[in-house]
């Protein structure tokens, strides 16, 4: 089976991710009496493994982190203790361990709208020949939550906790038509800082399924993100209120066409979040 590689973040991206995550964690230390630092930073050191690094030593996460490496060490050996890390003496590097499956098993299982939706992503994912997932943000990123494979010989090699851009991808985009106004615009703020060279055609890209979404009710994604790669998003706020989320349907250009997503897919996914909404609403 021939396979479009995942090409979401770079590898050194989650490493600018932690150093200003732990910028604002000294900042909310300073607004909020009741924030945790420690705790903080303990979780930040699990957040910098990813498939990319699945193994990394204490003077790499201090490197990521921007933490001083006896901060490290002390935290490495405390989420070892408890599980949440494992150590290998013969590499001198530690990778996630069996708690935090637990705790992503139980989170997982805890969101009951992937189990209404996955009849029907399926069902749209074998008539798409194209895969369909559920996505939830993370930070910059989008983590898939769910996922449902096609037929098709070709397809993208992502799964569940597969992370992908926010800003360039039809998921992301989803996602953001679908904040408050507020909240999208620190997110654009934050973004352009980050990537202050290449803002100006995020933005456009961004400003552009803006439109999109107010007219058609769906995002795209025309070779923004990776430019073999085509999709189109839709936002899904769970009656609970437990936070917002957004499907994707989409796959290599030759296979779906911008004319495909919007007069075909796009429609039938809007179609799709407007069902599973009605059937947990039924609940």
């Amino acid at each position: 089976m021939s396979r479009i590689s995942d090409s979401s973040a770079p590898p050194n991206e989650a490493g600018v991710a932690l150093v200003e995550s732990l910028e604002q964690v000294g900042e909310e230390e300073v607004k909020d009496r009741q924030f945790v630092t420690a705790l903080a930073r303990g979780l930040e050191i699990l957040r910098a493994f990813t498939p990319q690094r699945p193994m990394l030593g204490n003077q790499e996460l201090a490197a990521s982190t921007g933490l001083p490496k006896p901060t490290i060490s002390r935290l490495t050996h405390t989420l070892t203790r408890l599980g949440y890390l494992t150590y290998s003496e013969r590499l001198g590097k530690y990778q996630l361990g069996t708690q935090v499956l637990a705790l992503g098993f139980a989170a997982l299982t805890n969101m009951g709208v992937r189990d209404v939706a996955r009849p029907l992503m399926q069902e749209l994912a074998d008539y798409a020949n194209v895969p369909v997932s559920l996505g939830s943000r993370d930070r910059l990123n989008v983590v898939y939550v769910e996922h449902c494979r096609s037929p098709a010989a070709v397809t993208l090699r992502l799964d569940v906790g597969s992370r992908i851009p926010l800003a360039t991808t039809a998921m992301g985009r989803a996602l953001l038509a679908a904040l408050p106004e507020a909240e999208r615009r620190y997110l654009m703020g934050y973004m352009a800082k980050r990537e202050p060279e290449k803002w100006p055609r995020i933005q456009a890209g961004i400003e552009q399924a803006l439109e999109e979404y107010q007219t058609h009710g769906f995002t795209l994604s025309v070779g923004d993100w990776d430019k073999d790669v085509n999709a189109v998003g839709v936002p899904f706020v769970p009656p609970d209120g437990s936070g917002i989320l957004a499907f994707n349907c989409g796959g290599p250009g030759f296979l779906v066409s911008r004319e495909r997503l919007l007069l075909d897919l796009g429609p039938r996914l809007v179609d799709l979040a407007r069902n599973v909404e009605a059937a947990l609403a039924r609940r």
